[in-house]
């Protein structure tokens, strides 16, 4: 499994020669190093840690459970990853603030004539009379988006290993600069 942690630059476009246009995600890749190794017989299972600093004082740290040769103090580039791979991206969504039901859910809202008056956006009935209390997962509404969101089958379109660039097919979840995880599928 390749893996790499990496900071969401934005959107941009490819031409082909044909002139068909790929609409890209760039994201930039700082030097990524391994930080420590986890072993079976002493942490019980087999993983890599791995942080990337993309200033004096913010650091992210990952822990891929992979097994392989790496050593503390390795260091992993985009080099790893080839034009044609299938990735998937992970990241925080936009954060979209308090939202209603219709926007939140997509609930279809109530009939705007025929005798309903001033709740056009409403969520309608939450719950029956027995047993007397909302149920739990109960869609409302609510602070909409800030999760962890992942989209797979991104396709690898071009790898800049010199200036630390990938760019894949497609957009991926997250704000400009902020940090993503790409790894194979």
């Amino acid at each position: 499994m390749k893996f790499l942690l990496g900071k969401k630059l934005g959107m941009s476009q490819v031409f082909a020669e044909n002139g068909d246009v790929t609409p890209v995600t760039v994201i930039a890749i700082e030097p990524n190093e391994v930080t420590k190794v986890k072993s079976k017989d002493k942490d019980g299972y087999e993983a890599v840690q791995v942080q990337v600093k993309s200033s004096k004082r913010k650091t992210k740290k990952k822990e891929f459970r992979v097994s392989g040769e790496f050593k503390a103090g390795d260091k992993i580039d985009a080099s790893v990853f080839a034009v044609g791979d299938i990735v998937k991206v992970t990241g925080t969504s936009k954060g979209k603030g308090f939202q209603g039901v219709m926007k939140r859910h997509g609930f279809s809202g109530m009939p705007h004539s025929h005798g309903h008056h001033h709740v056009a956006r409403h969520g309608g009935s939450i719950g029956q009379r027995f047993p007397q209390h909302t149920l739990k997962g109960m869609r409302m509404a609510g602070r909409m988006g800030g999760v962890k969101a992942t989209t797979r089958g991104l396709k690898v379109i071009s790898v800049d290993a010199e200036n630390g660039l990938l760019a894949v097919k497609g957009a991926t979840p997250g704000n400009k600069n902020s940090f993503v995880i790409i790894q194979t599928q």
